[in-house]
């Protein structure tokens, strides 16, 4: 059959990929790409970079450019039949990674171009690729005995096929609850732009009223404004159990992440084990900024330290409101956002909904683009015939100041069913350049706002305005990349904990008023954002900041114990380190039945292993980089162009730290990020 995934399109036909053409599709090109490893390692001891990398980077671009448009719409279209075929390969695609990693002949030729004469002559970039290589092919077991080799392998495949079964789990539970409301007193305190969202629900199941459903904009409206306590109550449970052995969707269904949270951590520990290190933990840290555990650790316990004071002093000016001004006493889970919002609109006259009129999607996408051009002289274009996966669904190419194509990307922007909850940027086509011909980079750029409505457009919480800088920096550090090698070109190869500078550095712009009047407008009137109202808006800024930087630290910390700490005769201790972990710096009541672990896909299903520090740490980048801009000025074009062709535009293909040290002059400090956060030692 004429498969599109086998087709050599510029850009994924997604409207002809059915899921029939999934599991044959990957055959073929594993088969392929099987074939052409053999037939390169035949020329013995003759490699070189273009007898041996190059032909093997072309087939992995194919591979990767038939599996991307699969994976992403798997997560943002996902269907019983697409995910049988994806589940199909997940195996496939592991046992040749295996395969390749554990490749004797492959790793023995990658040595000998690394000793070849030719080596030094290579390109920084060229000369990263093989060490990655080397380095990569240890990660794999390249030195293990045969039995060893083949546990590694089983390894990979069953942890493969858990960490999708916990995604999956996720998305299950997510879609499966809904409350329909019949009286809309029993809505009392929802705005009107969170009622209309929930009757458009409503009707788009057949139905008459208001339902709510565990998409987190539906989510967040009910525990930011709902009068009812109990409808928090309620929804709060049902969130907080999602995927869970608790709650109200327990035991209906079998989607109980608990043997499969246990299973993957296990398999980490083995794997982490099998390849000398002490933990996972460690094995993670191997392709890090960091060098040790103990110091993730010190940072994480540092930052607690001198955040965990504030963070009390913020919950309890938080009860003493609460009870001073409504009467209400012993907060519960369900209470803190209501409370939140209240204390927000009594200390500075803000209010969440009056910020959300000035921030239309229609005033916020223009205006992020023409900081991007006034940063670093890009100017983005849409583009309106391409082939597509949803009507929302929109295109764009970037071009520098040269009139050069340097990327393009799809924004999915709204939160729908059959959709992975949350927010990212993945990549779609990865830049490289043969024979003088460069092949642009493409992104994806999805998020979960809530959608239009018939009668007004999408408007964006200043929350989402962040979220939507946030992805667009790591799309911008995917598609102006320079590299011309797949393997370190855009996110490619770039440290973990480093690969969150681009996107936290975009937030800072949502903070600044000649940014803020490129990206607002009232969605009515076009009425720039008032003054009045940014200062409102500064001054909060920092509100509830320690409480903030505790919970994220929460997850930080407790994420790198588990797998720190793991203990095969003990098992996961999940929730056991995370009730050590909150004893040391939460300060927010958490829910007997809460089962947040359960549906923390940044983890369990996604690339944050032992890594989800790597957010703070990047914040530390983030902030000492944005802090060379407040000295010269936001838009300041020479600082814009040195952060480009620095940071932006080198991808992986130097070390991380080096390319800041290029950037910033010196190496990061903390300061900048307790300032940014106003926290005081």
């Amino acid at each position: 059959m004429n498969n599109p995934l086998l087709i050599n399109a510029t850009l994924p036909l997604f409207s002809e990929i059915k899921p029939e053409h999934v599991e044959s599709a990957i055959d073929q090109l594993l088969a392929e790409a099987r074939l052409v490893l053999e037939e390169k390692l035949q020329t013995r001891k003759n490699y070189s970079w273009e007898k041996l990398i190059q032909p093997l980077e072309a087939v992995e671009n194919k591979l990767h450019k038939a599996w991307s448009p699969v994976s992403h719409l798997n997560a943002v279209l996902n269907s019983e039949e697409l995910r049988a075929a994806y589940n199909a390969c997940l195996p496939k695609l592991s046992d040749y990674a295996t395969e390749m990693g554990q490749n004797k002949a492959l790793f023995h030729a990658y040595r000998m171009v690394a000793k070849s004469s030719d080596f030094p002559n290579f390109d920084v970039a060229q000369q990263k690729i093989i060490r990655n290589a080397l380095r990569d092919f240890r990660l794999s077991g390249i030195d293990l005995n045969e039995e060893q080799k083949q546990r590694y392998k089983e390894i990979a495949q069953e942890h493969s096929r858990f960490t999708s079964r916990y995604e999956e789990n996720v998305l299950d539970a997510t879609n499966a609850w809904k409350k329909l409301i019949t009286h809309k007193e029993d809505l009392a305190g929802l705005p009107e732009s969170a009622l209309a969202q929930a009757k458009q629900t409503a009707q788009a199941h057949g139905e008459d009223g208001w339902m709510l459903t565990l998409q987190f904009p539906s989510y967040l409206a009910v525990m930011t404004y709902a009068d009812d306590w109990t409808l928090r109550e309620e929804l709060y449970e049902a969130f907080t159990t999602r995927a869970s052995d608790k709650g109200p969707q327990y035991p209906d269904q079998d989607w109980d992440n608990t043997p499969v949270m246990e299973r993957i951590l296990a398999l980490r520990h083995e794997k982490a084990q099998l390849l000398g290190f002490d933990n996972y933990a460690e094995y993670s840290l191997a392709t890090k900024m960091a060098n040790k555990t103990d110091e993730v650790m010190a940072f994480l316990e540092d930052l607690a330290s001198k955040s965990w004071r504030q963070a009390r002093v913020d919950f309890i000016e938080l009860k003493e409101f609460a009870l001073q001004s409504y009467n209400f006493g012993d907060l519960e889970p369900w209470d803190i956002g209501y409370y939140t919002e209240k204390m927000r609109r009594q200390q500075y006259q803000l209010s969440q909904e009056e910020v959300k009129s000035y921030f239309p999607i229609t005033r916020v996408l223009p205006g992020l683009f023409a900081i991007v051009e006034k940063l670093y002289g890009l100017q983005i274009t849409e583009i309106s015939d391409f082939d597509s996966w949803h009507p929302a669904v929109r295109f764009f190419s970037i071009y520098d100041k040269d009139g050069q194509l340097r990327g393009q990307f799809y924004l999915d922007l709204y939160a729908r069913e059959h959709k992975r909850g949350g927010a990212w940027m993945d990549d779609c086509v990865g830049r490289r350049k043969v024979d003088g011909v460069v092949q642009t980079p493409v992104a994806y750029l999805v998020c979960n706002f809530t959608p239009p409505t018939a009668d007004e457009p999408a408007l964006l919480t200043h929350d989402d305005v962040t979220t939507l800088f946030h992805e667009f920096g790591h799309g911008l550090h995917h598609l102006l990349t320079q590299v011309d090698y797949l393997a370190v070109s855009g996110i490619n190869g770039v440290e973990w904990d480093a690969v969150e500078l681009p996107s936290q550095f975009m937030e800072n712009w949502c903070w600044e008023q000649p940014a803020l009047a490129l990206i607002s407008g009232h969605y009515q009137t076009d009425e720039p954002l008032p003054d009045e109202l940014f200062q409102k808006m500064l001054a909060a800024k920092n509100f509830q900041a320690g409480m903030i930087m505790a919970r994220q630290l929460e997850f930080s910390l407790f994420d790198f114990r588990i797998h720190r700490d793991f203990d095969p005769e003990k098992g996961g201790r999940i929730y056991e380190t995370l009730e050590q972990v909150r004893s040391q710096v939460a300060v927010v009541p958490i829910a007997k039945f809460n089962r947040f672990a359960h549906s923390f896909s940044h983890i369990f299903a996604g690339g944050y292993a032992a890594g989800y520090y790597s957010y703070k740490w990047a914040e530390v980048l983030s902030c000492d980089a944005f802090s060379l801009f407040e000295e010269n000025g936001i838009f300041d074009a020479d600082t814009g162009q040195a952060f480009l062709s620095n940071i932006l535009e080198k991808g992986g293909s130097e070390d991380a730290m080096n390319l800041f040290v290029k950037f910033r002059g010196r190496k990061p400090t903390i300061d900048a990020l307790l300032r940014h956060n106003g926290i005081h030692e």
